[in-house]
């Protein structure tokens, strides 16, 4: 379980008692802190006139997703303050709770099934969505399964035998996400799969060849009607959203109405004649970019994506300057993790990509999906923090050669 690769920068007079937090990387911790505080603005304002959410109190998802953004960051805080080589230790425990969480999900009494997916636990007045979680557990899971066999064995390369059990890893909550069913998690789950075999050192024959495998999946739980009825008609309504404009295209050709709305410069906060309407469904969780789209415009909806594309690059960069083999991974499934979703989120607002619920990286309204972004936040922190520069590594490495 040593992190084997990483050299520590000498250190410096006084750099003893340098806090924790200087060695932070602001622009991902401040893309992602400023996609909570949009996403918040966004909320309030697509909830603040639907009496049938907030029962007749115009602040109250306001106060709910500050309060979950509070939560986030201590759980992020805490993540980022714990030593890598403990996360790597932790890594099973938290991949085990997502297990247990997703069969719970079928317990009658504790899940709850919420847009004809069975995905939430009900425990007394809190709601907590497993799936979520399940994202940060493989990422962990299979970055310790590759790190730990590669390194136990003094080898480098990636044995056929790593690849299938890191995909059986993967495949227990995958196939529990499939049952419930929700294919928008899956979808993000598959994403983070592939990233991390890809930075592995997978062999291209096995990429493809999972790609093929998972299409061909794809198709027979349709036939055997393994997927619901309406998620079908959701596909068909993304090749032709003019096919059922009142039912399952019905979403798509609203949320484009409500982006078209907002120009330029969008029509201001609170004054979307579709958000305030209450035209678009779920515009506070899978179709928040629309609000942003039509209030704020294409430059405020720009920045959002701005801000994505900041927290992705920042991900890679970190993946891109460590040395230790399960840094690498996890900071790589992290960045498939938020582009891919992120895309499939803003895709299915622009109607470029078929609706499957996702919520928007620390934008949508939700504790659960927020806990887990930042924690995932909190472990490229904890990553990046300890990870010497290149140029301080090479130095190292030709002082001990001499």
């Amino acid at each position: 379980m040593s992190s084997r690769g990483t050299v520590r920068p000498p250190s410096r007079p006084g750099s003893a008692r340098r806090p924790w937090w200087g060695d932070v990387d602001l622009l991902l911790v401040g893309s992602a802190l400023s996609l909570s505080v949009i996403g918040m603005l966004l909320v309030w304002s697509a909830t603040a006139s639907r009496d049938d959410l907030t029962g007749g109190d115009p602040t109250a998802y306001l106060v709910k997703q500050a309060t979950n953004i509070v939560i986030a960051a201590g759980l992020g805080a805490v993540m980022a303050c714990t030593d890598r080589r403990w996360i790597r230790l932790w890594a099973p425990v938290i991949y085990g709770g997502a297990v247990l969480g997703l069969v719970l999900v079928f317990v009658p009494g504790i899940g709850a099934v919420v847009n004809g997916s069975r995905s939430w636990l009900q425990v007394g007045g809190l709601s907590l969505q497993p799936a979520e979680l399940a994202k940060l557990g493989v990422v962990l899971v299979m970055a310790l399964l590759f790190a730990e066999r590669t390194e136990g064995a003094m080898r480098r390369t990636v044995r056929s035998s790593d690849v299938l059990l890191a995909l059986a890893c993967a495949a227990v909550p995958a196939t529990l996400i499939l049952a419930q069913p929700d294919l928008g998690t899956l979808m993000v789950l598959i994403a983070i799969v592939l990233g991390v075999l890809a930075v592995a050192g997978v062999r291209l024959a096995w990429l493809v060849g999972l790609v093929a495998a998972g299409v061909t999946a794809i198709v027979v739980a349709v036939s055997v009607g393994l997927i619901e009825e309406y998620q079908v008609l959701r596909f068909e309504a993304f090749t032709d959203p003019g096919l059922d404009p009142r039912g399952a295209g019905y979403n798509t050709v609203q949320a484009r109405i409500a982006i078209g709305n907002g120009g330029v410069l969008g029509q201001g906060l609170f004054h979307g004649t579709q958000t305030q309407a209450g035209f678009v469904p779920e515009q506070h969780t899978d179709f928040v970019f629309t609000v942003a789209g039509e209030e704020l415009g294409l430059l405020g909806a720009g920045l959002v994506v701005v801000l994505l594309g900041v927290l992705v690059w920042r991900c890679l960069r970190i993946a891109r300057r460590t040395d230790d083999l399960f840094d690498r991974l996890a900071a790589s499934g992290v960045a498939c993790w938020f582009g891919f979703q992120a895309f499939q989120n803003i895709g299915m607002s622009l109607g470029i990509m078929p609706v499957t619920g996702v919520p928007l990286p620390f934008v949508s309204y939700g504790g659960t999906a927020l806990f887990a972004s930042a924690m995932a936040v909190g472990l490229l922190v904890a990553i990046d923090r300890r990870s010497a520069p290149p140029v301080v590594v090479a130095r190292s490495r030709a002082a001990r050669s001499r």
